[in-house]
């Protein structure tokens, strides 16, 4: 038989831009096959720009120029073979490379109020979209600006632009098969902004004035060439040009100005597209004689109860003319008002102020007077105290290291004895190291308290530290002392140390304080943080972290605080540890609510309670039942760890009075009693009601079993007593039989029955574990069977 063809090499689909060659091709097993090629399910004979070419084993479909149309799915058929693929046509946004070159290598420039089309045409499968971008923001349409896109072109229009429309555009040409970005620039020029003022007189005199001003914060887009200054006399209307100068100067001095004339000033800056509005000056007076200038402020030499003493010198600028004394003023500190000091000026340049009230702090100023008339004041000096002189303060007392690490010390001190340090104002701290002969001063400010840390120190080195108390007066004598650096101490991750003294579930009494150390090692000190239940921990409770232990403090329990904390260690080398405990809050039960007495089964009575308030926060709660036979019998427990609010007993003697009381528990302690208000009896029957009736002959009386009240499922701690009781009805009296997990109880020894007048009862002594499971009661005569099952759960006493 001749052997089947079959394809070597299937058609693989085909991704190709548009314009640009594809090509199809497979192989086959045998040389012989004719093949048929199709598109989209059509047989294809004749297509423009396509050729079907065999070599071979190889089949091919090639198409010279890609275009949409050829876009499709394609099959090769020959004989028994069949193989498909699909050729993508994609079409992104594209643009002319000459107009994308001229976009991006040059800026459009544009004059300002000029109106501006940026237009970009562009190719590409529709539909394009296309958003402009101005400095990474996109452009929206307004009353300047405007986006128009059509099939074949974007185009950016902006009306009567403006400097502020500088800066780079992007444009995002987009559609099913790419993106094209474009970066371009818009510059537009305008004449500079005016130069940036105030205008400063920098000279004034009798023959010329000096004026200065700084160039425009904007230039227009094109530099500043030259400034034109302009005068005007004060009262005239006429601006005269005084001149042109070029860029690079911002200063011009004219001498066409009269003595004790007025005059306003105003320049402009000039650039290649026009002049600027101009900045005007002020009124500029051609003063005939300079005053001097303003001297330093004054210096306090000393003072007294009732005068300041001060000094200066003279000003750097003195006028046309010497210097012929100096007029003083003084104001007390906080007032506005500056009052002579003397009547006239002062030859010297030292003065002491007198007549002044003690306890009041004054400022001085002072002006130089020449020929010209007075100059400018200085500012004021110093606040002064009028009062006597106070002595340097004394030498600090202890001065010591209290720590230090690699890097810093931490010095602690204590003030100056009380006659030489009760004004003491702050302190300073100096150091130097020591190989060098300078100290450095460690605060720029004076320091408040008695300690300070000095930082930024070279291990292994040794260093000398001084500090001084400091008053009005100055600094006090020092005190010294040398400092070793040792060497860092080594890197030791942070580790929680816990043992046995660290529990991992604490109850607490409420009220009661909650206290817990956790001790832990690390170097540096890792930070410490405390959460409760996931969360940062309440302002009630109070952490101290120190010397290697953590201490988690809350005054006075609350049931609030019952959860989950966690305490966590983290270095900045991002080394974490973390420990989780829990904290119960706990308190001696609430007792339970009022007692109901009920028989639901002949000859037993059912105690049931309100609950506890305490059932809402204490999980570990169960109820005892105690009973006595008279008013002032004594009292037995008959049930215990009882965890629902009902307990039925079933020992009843007729014609006796029970009374009950039932008490709340939990690991603390017993909750105040609830008692029965009325004692419980059950009456014994008269004697006519023991008489048997008559049997009649012909009537059957007897009744299949039935269960009267069913068994209940039972939650037991370990070690504790478990009683399960149901009642029973049926003529004759039934057969009852115990079993656990169909297991015959019968002759177990571990496990009591009873059966008082249908009350069944199975007793076990002393739980465990093993006794948990499927507990069943079957009650049988001859009329007929019924049984009744409950789940019996053991909790693991803690």
């Amino acid at each position: 038989p001749e052997k089947r063809c079959y394809v070597n090499k299937q058609l693989l689909n085909v991704r190709v831009l548009k314009g640009e060659p594809a090509e199809l091709s497979c192989t086959v097993s045998k040389e012989d096959v004719t093949g048929t090629w199709f598109k989209d399910g059509l047989k294809l004979t004749n297509m423009d720009g396509i050729i079907f070419e065999k070599k071979g084993l190889v089949h091919k479909l090639i198409i010279n120029k890609v275009e949409d149309i050829h876009a499709g799915k394609y099959r090769f058929e020959g004989g028994d073979i069949k193989t498909e693929a699909s050729i993508f046509v994609e079409d992104p946004p594209q643009v002319d490379k000459v107009i994308l070159k001229n976009l991006t290598s040059v800026p459009t420039v544009a004059k300002a109020g000029q109106h501006v089309k940026i237009k970009i045409p562009f190719e590409g499968r529709l539909p394009v979209r296309a958003t402009w971008l101005k400095d990474k923001m996109e452009l929206a349409n307004d009353m300047r600006t405007r986006v128009d896109t059509t099939e074949t072109f974007t185009m950016l229009s902006t009306s009567s632009c403006e400097r502020k429309d500088c800066g780079d555009y992007k444009v995002r040409l987009k559609n099913d098969s790419g993106v094209l970005e474009i970066n371009l620039k818009l510059v537009v020029v305008d004449k500079p902004q005016p130069p940036e003022g105030p205008i400063k007189v920098v000279e004034s005199s009798a023959s010329d004035i000096t004026i200065q001003w700084k160039p425009p914060k904007d230039d227009g887009g094109k530099p500043v060439q030259r400034y034109i200054v302009e005068r005007q006399q004060v009262g005239q209307n006429d601006w005269v040009a005084l001149g042109e100068i070029p860029r690079t100067c911002t200063t011009f001095t004219t001498n066409k100005v009269e003595e004790d004339m007025t005059y306003y000033f105003r320049v402009r800056a000039v650039n290649a597209e026009g002049t600027s509005d101009a900045l005007e000056s002020g009124e500029v007076k051609a003063v005939g004689k300079a005053s001097p200038g303003a001297p330093e402020p004054p210096e306090i030499v000393s003072t007294s109860k009732d005068s300041i003493t001060i000094s200066w010198k003279a000003p750097h600028k003195t006028g046309s003319s010497r210097i012929v004394g100096y007029i003083v003023q003084k104001r007390k500190k906080g007032t506005i008002t500056w009052l002579p000091v003397t009547n006239g000026p002062v030859a010297e340049k030292k003065l002491k102020v007198a007549s002044l009230k003690q306890g009041l702090q004054y400022e001085f100023r002072v002006a130089a007077v020449n020929a010209a008339g007075v100059g400018d004041a200085s500012p004021p000096s110093q606040p002064a105290l009028a009062r006597d002189p106070t002595k340097f303060p004394g030498q600090v007392q202890d001065l010591k290291v209290s720590s230090s690490d690699g890097t810093s010390v931490t010095l602690t001190w204590k003030r100056p004895e009380a006659k030489n340090g009760s004004d003491v104002k702050g302190y300073e701290v100096e150091m130097r190291s020591a190989n060098s002969p300078n100290w450095t001063k460690c605060n720029a400010l004076p320091i408040d308290t008695t300690t300070y840390t000095v930082k930024g120190l070279q291990a292994k080195e040794t260093y000398f530290l001084r500090v001084r108390a400091l008053n009005d007066s100055g600094p006090g004598e020092a005190a010294e002392l040398e400092a070793s650096i040792r060497a860092a101490a080594p890197v030791v991750p942070p580790r929680l140390l816990i043992d046995d003294t660290v529990k991992s579930f604490l109850v607490i009494k409420a009220g009661n304080t909650i206290r817990v150390n956790i001790p832990f090692e690390g170097s540096p000190d890792p930070v410490v943080t405390w959460l409760k239940d996931g969360l940062p921990i309440s302002n009630r409770a109070t952490i101290n972290t120190k010397d290697g232990t953590t201490q988690l403090l809350v005054g006075a329990a609350e049931f609030t605080d019952s959860g989950t904390y966690t305490i966590e260690l983290q270095n900045g080398l991002g080394k974490r540890e973390t420990f989780t405990f829990q904290i119960r809050i706990t308190d001696i039960p609430q007792s339970p609510g009022p007692i109901k007495l009920e028989e639901n089964v002949p000859h037993t009575v059912t105690v049931t309670w309100e609950p506890s308030t305490s059932e809402k926060w204490e999980n570990n709660l169960y109820y005892t039942v105690l009973k006595r036979e008279s008013q002032k019998g004594l009292w037995h427990v008959v049930g215990d760890l009882i965890y629902t609010n009902k307990f039925t007993f079933t020992k009843l003697v007729p014609g006796r009075d029970y009374y009950f009381r039932v008490v709340a528990k939990n690991d603390l302690g017993a909750s105040g009693p609830s008692e029965t208000v009325q004692p419980w009896r059950i009456w014994k029957p008269k004697a006519e009601f023991q008489v048997r009736p008559q049997k009649y002959r012909g009537v059957n009386q007897n009744q299949p079993p039935r269960i009267l009240v069913p068994l209940k499922p039972h939650v037991v701690t370990t070690g504790s007593e478990c009683r399960m009781s149901c009642a029973v009805g049926g003529h004759p009296r039934p057969k009852i039989t115990w079993y656990k997990d169909s297991r015959d109880l019968s002759n177990d020894p571990a496990y009591f029955c009873t059966n008082d007048f249908g009350v069944c009862s199975l007793v076990i002594l002393g739980v465990s574990k093993p006794d948990e499971g499927e507990y069943m009661v079957e009650a049988t005569n001859e009329s007929g069977r019924a049984f009744s099952k409950a789940f019996l759960t053991i909790k693991g006493n803690n």
